[in-house]
């Protein structure tokens, strides 16, 4: 199988079940508690709200009060946290697609707005996911509600992480959660409902504002997926199941017929597909990932690979930036509005070059 980059380092850092993990011998008695708060106080609005209660897939979780101390795993959920105006306690490093601080240039934008860049007293701690979930650095922190909506928390992890705090895990499928639904579900752990409704609301305006400015994406039909021609064991294709069509779908672009048939009632978040069929993945634009810029050459000479419908017509998009990648895998109300003045011109750019669209 392809190397399925990012979801794949996605994956690996995050401790999901592709990953085997170690045992943590895990006890709580004499943790340190971490750094004080940096979460707002609470409101007599908020704290009326509580307690409040969240299913997800293992169950449900409830939260007695407004947290104060507040602990994310995986990405976006820390993203969200910070676009509601809560900074947490600790957070993972980006260790793909981030930056020397181990974060993101959104995350590091709304921190510095907030107070709270890292390098400064009010910063979150950061700790590794490189070999699953961290649960030792979590429990120093003493956090009271650890937040992992967009997340690929298998049980197990779910089981050890109940035991610090509240977990709020993901609602259905591994890293198929919706940034809306992210954002929503967050929203009502920490007591921001209307907040997290405006902010759902307010970016999904500013995604429709920068699309307009491209109205030859409309109706467009696309196949994100994975292409590494130094890899002779075919291609992987994402499902609507996938944050990165599921973006470009609600932007008015479709999904390719061959994915939509060839994924119903799929829970993954790619399906495979031999190089040899490559020619039958039919679209208008085909975007994938690549390590680097030579790659694009490669995937346009490769003699299976190059017979894909939308690379034959020059409609490829291949994008070697992790940030910008990252930005749109983990989607978050922070990440996307970042990613679009970048992002949308490099769609509209191959969209200019269909002709015979495949509908």
């Amino acid at each position: 199988m392809a190397t399925l980059l990012p979801r794949r380092a996605l994956l690996k850092t995050a401790g999901t079940a592709t990953v085997t993990l170690a045992a943590v011998a895990l006890s709580l008695t004499g943790c340190s508690t971490g750094p004080a708060t940096t979460a707002p106080a609470s409101t007599g609005a908020a704290s009326a709200a509580f307690p409040v209660t969240i299913k997800h897939v293992f169950g449900e979780t409830t939260i007695k009060s407004q947290p104060q101390r507040v602990v994310t795993v995986s990405w976006v959920n820390d993203d969200v946290a910070l676009a509601l105006g809560v900074v947490p306690v600790g957070v993972p490093k980006n260790e793909w697609g981030g930056n020397d601080k181990g974060s993101t240039p959104w995350k590091d934008a709304k921190l510095e707005e907030l107070g709270a860049g890292f390098g400064t007293e009010k910063a979150p701690v950061q700790f590794s996911e490189t070999d699953g979930i961290n649960f030792t650095e979590i429990a120093k922190l003493n956090p009271d509600v650890i937040l992992g909506a967009y997340s690929g928390l298998t049980e197990e992890d779910y089981k050890k992480l109940s035991e610090i705090a509240p977990v709020v895990a993901h609602p259905e499928i591994a890293y198929g959660t919706s940034w809306q639904d992210s954002t929503n579900i967050i929203g009502k752990a920490l007591g921001k409902e209307a907040e997290a409704t405006k902010l759902v609301s307010d970016t999904e305006s500013t995604i429709k504002d920068k699309v307009s400015k491209y109205p030859q994406l409309a109706d467009k039909s696309f196949i994100y997926g994975n292409l590494e021609p130094a890899k002779s064991d075919g291609v992987n294709v994402y499902t609507a199941n996938d944050n990165r069509p599921r973006f470009l779908s609600e932007i008015g672009m479709k999904l390719a017929p061959v994915v939509e048939d060839n994924s119903k009632g799929s829970k993954e978040f790619f399906i495979p597909w031999s190089a040899e069929k490559a020619n039958e993945l039919e679209s208008d634009i085909f975007v994938t990932w690549v390590p680097d810029a030579a790659t694009t050459d490669s995937i346009k000479a490769d003699p299976l690979l190059g017979q894909i419908p939308a690379i034959k017509s020059g409609a490829l998009v291949a994008d070697s930036d992790n940030t910008l990648t990252l930005s749109i895998s983990a989607s978050s109300p922070l990440s996307l509005p970042w990613s679009l003045d970048t992002f949308l011109p490099q769609l509209a750019s191959a969209a200019d070059k269909v002709t015979g669209a495949v509908k």
